[in-house]
């Protein structure tokens, strides 16, 4: 399953994708976290729908200095990522 979710608010400068990267590792789910030019964060995850959903929960959270304002949120099918990167 794919979770594709675009983060709006105080999310790029405060460790935002870093933090997604940290618990999508633990949950072992695949995908990457990216920086849009309009200020958000895309992350795409592929992984179990119930690691999808915890990590949902914490893109909700976000780390000490970011401000969640509103996610996104689309589910597809898995296309076979690896790994969890940045950009």
């Amino acid at each position: 399953m794919r979770l594709t979710a675009l983060v709006s608010g105080t999310v790029q400068g405060v460790g935002y994708r870093l933090y997604v990267q940290r618990y999508a590792r633990d949950l072992n789910v695949q995908g990457y976290a990216e920086n849009l030019s309009d200020g958000r964060v895309e992350v795409v995850a592929e992984g179990h729908p119930e690691d999808l959903e915890q990590l949902l929960r914490f893109l909700r959270r976000g780390p000490k200095h970011a401000v969640v304002g509103a996610i996104e949120t689309q589910w597809s099918e898995g296309t076979g990522l690896t790994g969890f990167h940045t950009y």
